[in-house]
């Protein structure tokens, strides 16, 4: 009996080869529909925990969405109600906090279908605020009066020099820290006894005297 020949090693490999040039651009197609879109960058924040009371905080923001914005609020606020609303023109701003000392919510929001939406949240405590002045104990009438003011430094604080028994929102020489925490103001032209101020203007606590310091001006 004849044995017949084997097929010709060289044809085998052809053949293989054919075959597999015919199926690999169906396998890349089967494996490319597969690949899964990549999703695109979401929207992020960072942000100190914890602060001083009145305070500026600067949150770093990471692929916020057109229209977005930043608010703090209490836990429990719904995403409607805030106490402080900041829309960001940069990646890096500073949000007022409140002055009074308590647990709040920093909070990334964007608006849709008329209404706020909560993309990012974080707890924010504040602690007790405190400030401290230095200047000279004298100073002659119509003198210059260097200053200097250091508490939460926020936006609209301000150190100023008045009378010992004025109210908190009494006028008078006065420069922001916020801008530069040392200052000359001009003492009165009337002598007697004056007081330096520290006074802390921010939300929920409104005007707050921080720290005075006496000053005479003969």
């Amino acid at each position: 009996m004849r044995i017949g020949k084997s097929a010709r090693p060289g044809a085998l490999s052809r053949r293989a080869l054919l075959v597999a040039a015919g199926l690999w651009p169906a396998a890349a197609l089967a494996q490319k529909q597969q690949k899964p879109t990549p999703r695109p960058p979401q929207p992020s924040l960072s942000a100190a925990r914890s602060i001083m009371a009145g305070a500026p905080l600067s949150v770093f923001l990471s692929n916020p969405p057109q229209g977005a914005r930043l608010a703090i609020t209490r836990p429990d606020d719904p995403a409607d109600k805030a106490i402080v609303v900041l829309q960001p023109k940069n990646t890096v701003p500073a949000l007022q906090t409140p002055g009074a000392v308590g647990t709040y919510e920093l909070r990334l929001t964007v608006e849709k279908d008329g209404a706020p939406q909560i993309l990012f949240r974080q707890p924010l405590t504040t602690t007790e605020p405190s400030a401290t002045l230095a200047a000279p104990e004298r100073v002659g009438r119509s003198q210059a009066l260097p200053v200097r003011g250091i508490g939460p430094n926020g936006e609209q604080d301000r150190v100023m020099l008045v009378k010992p028994d004025a109210p908190v929102d009494a006028e008078g020489p006065r420069f922001f820290p916020a801008e530069n925490v040392e200052a000359t103001l001009d003492a009165p032209e009337q002598a007697g006894l004056y007081e330096l101020r520290y006074v802390m203007n921010a939300p929920v606590s409104g005007l707050t005297i921080l720290a005075r310091r006496p000053i005479k001006v003969e």
